[in-house]
Order: structure tokens, then C-alpha cells, then sequence
């Protein structure tokens, strides 16, 4: 039960979000929002309140708002008539508001949930000594004895009176046996141990880094607002930036389309996270709000960044396109959205036989 409320949270927040966006700038801009659905058609349950019909739909991949005079996820091309509320009687900085307000929103989102888990837990600064502070049940450090309160002393042979040295030569030599040798009151341990191989981002790069499991002394404060605020703008652009390389690396072929995950997926974390604490799971959500924001903006016809090529285009030809091309393009955009659904779902099964 804990695992499906988190379903719920998770990807509930995120996309009811993502639409909230969609729809508040179209009424700022004066659209008229015929549909606020969470999930894909057939429409299941909702509420007719003005001119908007809120409901929830069958297929739990998504959602959408739609608005009049425009073509999208609902492949409704019927109504089209030049009135001023429609999308299409917008200007073109109207119309890209609304077609990027899911995205701006998911980024809002992430901001906001990581600010507030800065302001909730404070801040924490690690030490540069040399000395172990917590060991992780299971990796490395733990399997050779070290302990917590011990001090590092050297690496390989060389002397680390740095937390920041001893890191720097463990980091540089992912999946490889080193010394270690620590102190303990007056008793000196030397023992060998394979490293793990980690992934940590290092500029614009994700780069293999080795790793032992033990982490420095922190030092604890309070965060003041405008502090939060900053911090979770950078976590946010940290993700962010995790999220355009791990692409990357998908597309160049550096990082395998197996890799990619989907609804069950994104269940397991959800379970995982819960059962962690509530900070972990609303981070889990500012995350996934990230790769969601990131994802809908890439320019594929029937996601938002497809819609805005269309806008763009029609700006620069002065004149809309045809309805037929339009229609065109949603059906290709669909198409490419079911085959890479049908790749998740693989994936996640996949995932699930050899457990995970």
C-alpha cells in the first residue's frame, strides 16, 4: 500500500503540475481551456465547471490541456474558427507561453521542493580532515574494518592530510585494488580493497570515478531563504544537466536504450523512497519533474517541444500550417510515443525477471 500511495504522489504531482502550467498560462494569455485531463483518452470521470471539463482518463502515461483551436494529444481538429480565445488568434509569444508553461512549471516545481528541503534540513559542509565519519554497510571501507572516527593516512603509498587528497586518488582509480592505511587510537591498519566504480558528474561529463564508502565530518546550519532559493536552483540545474548528458549518451549510443526506464520503474524508486522518509520522496519528485520538463521540451511532434518547432515555423512563414499537416505531424509524434512506451514497459519487465 505504501508503494501505491507513492505511485500516486510521484507521478500524480509531477504531471498534474506539468498540465498546471499549461493552463494557467492560458488563461493568463486568454485562451479558453476546453480540457484539464490527468492521463490520455477515452475520458473516464470529471466535472464540467465553465468552460473546462476536468477529469481523469484511462491511460495513466501523461495528461494534457487542451485549449480551443488547437491540435494535440486529443487529435481534436474540430472548432477551429478564428475566435479570439482560440490558440491559434494568440501572437506567437502567447502561444509559446503556453506551449512551455508545462516545463517552466516542472522546473518551478523542482526549485520548489528543493529549497524547501534546504530550509527543513539545513545545510551541511563537509570537513576537509581526513577523517571517516559514517561507513557504508557493504562497500568497500566496511569490508576492511574501517570504522567510524578513524583517520585516513595514505592511499596507495601517499600520504593524504586531506580529505580532498585521499578522495582525489581513490576517484581517479575506478574498479582497482589500493591501500588503504588508517589510524585508530594509537593502532595503524594497511589493507588492500577493490574500489567500485561510481558515476559522478564532472563538468559537462558523466565520469567513472572510484569509490570506498565512507564519508567526511559535516557541520551543520541553518539556510536562510534567499540561501534555499539559490541551492535549489542549483540542484535543479544539477539534474537538469544529469538529464541532457544521460540523453546524450542514450542517442550517441555511449549509454544503452536498455537503460531507459519507465512506469515500473519509476514505481520501485517511488517505493524505495518512501520507505526512506518523506524528504527522499518529494526529492525523488522534484527529480523526476526535471527529466519530465527536460524530455517534453525536446522538439518531437507531440510533445511540447514539437508544438513550439510548429509555432516557430509558423512564425517565420506567416501563415499556419494546414490542418491536414498538423494532423500529420501529432499521428507521427503518437506513433514515436507508442513505440518508446512499448520500450519502457520492456525494459521495467525486463528489470523485473532479473530483479532489477
Amino acid at each position: 500500500m505504501l508503494t501505491v500511495l507513492a505511485i500516486f504522489i510521484v507521478i500524480g504531482s509531477v504531471i498534474f503540475f506539468h498540465e498546471l502550467g499549461h493552463f494557467t498560462f492560458a488563461k493568463l494569455t486568454g485562451m479558453r481551456v476546453e480540457r484539464f485531463s490527468i492521463g490520455f483518452p477515452p475520458r473516464l470521470i470529471g466535472k464540467q465547471i465553465g468552460d473546462t471539463d476536468y477529469c481523469l482518463s484511462a491511460i495513466p502515461l501523461g495528461g494534457y490541456v487542451k485549449v480551443s483551436g488547437v491540435i494535440d494529444e486529443s487529435m481534436d481538429a474540430v472548432g477551429i474558427q478564428g475566435e479570439p480565445w482560440e490558440f491559434q488568434s494568440k501572437n506567437t509569444l502567447q502561444k509559446i507561453l503556453f506551449i512551455t508553461g508545462g516545463v517552466i512549471f516542472n522546473f518551478l516545481l523542482s526549485i520548489l521542493i528543493f529549497s524547501g528541503i534546504t530550509l527543513s534540513t539545513g545545510i551541511y559542509t563537509a570537513s576537509d580532515e581526513p577523517l571517516v565519519s559514517e561507513v557504508i554497510p557493504g562497500l568497500p571501507a566496511d569490508s576492511i574494518g574501517i570504522q567510524s572516527g578513524d583517520r585516513i593516512l595514505a592511499v596507495n603509498g601517499t600520504e593524504t592530510p586531506t580529505w580532498s587528497a585521499m578522495t582525489d586518488i581513490i576517484h581517479s582509480l575506478p574498479g582497482e585494488v589500493i591501500s588503504l592505511r588508517w589510524q585508530r587510537d594509537d593502532q595503524i591498519f594497511e589493507i588492500q580493497a577493490r574500489t567500485l566504480t561510481n558515476k559522478i558528474l564532472n563538468g559537462s561529463k558523466l565520469t567513472d570515478v572510484g569509490m570506498v564508502g565512507i564519508s567526511p565530518v559535516l557541520t551543520h546550519r541553518r539556510a536562510g531563504i534567499i540561501e534555499a532559493i539559490g541551492r535549489g536552483t542549483e540542484n535543479t540545474w544539477y539534474w537538469l544537466k544529469i538529464t541532457v548528458i544521460s540523453l546524450k549518451m542514450v542517442v550517441t549510443g555511449e549509454e544503452s536504450i536498455r537503460n531507459i526506464g519507465g512506469p515500473i520503474f519509476i514505481a520501485r524508486l517511488a517505493g524505495e523512497s518512501a520507505k526512506s522518509g518523506f524528504a527522499s520522496l518529494i526529492g525523488l519528485i522534484a527529480i523526476i519533474s526535471v527529466n519530465l520538463g527536460m524530455i517534453n521540451i525536446l522538439p518531437i511532434p507531440a510533445l511540447d517541444g514539437g508544438h513550439l518547432i510548429v509555432t516557430i515555423l509558423e512564425a517565420i512563414i506567416r501563415r499556419p500550417l494546414s490542418l491536414k499537416a498538423k494532423m500529420r505531424i501529432q499521428q507521427v509524434g503518437l506513433a514515436l510515443i507508442l513505440m518508446l512506451t512499448v520500450l519502457v514497459f520492456y525494459n521495467d519487465i525486463a528489470r523485473l525477471i532479473r530483479g532489477f
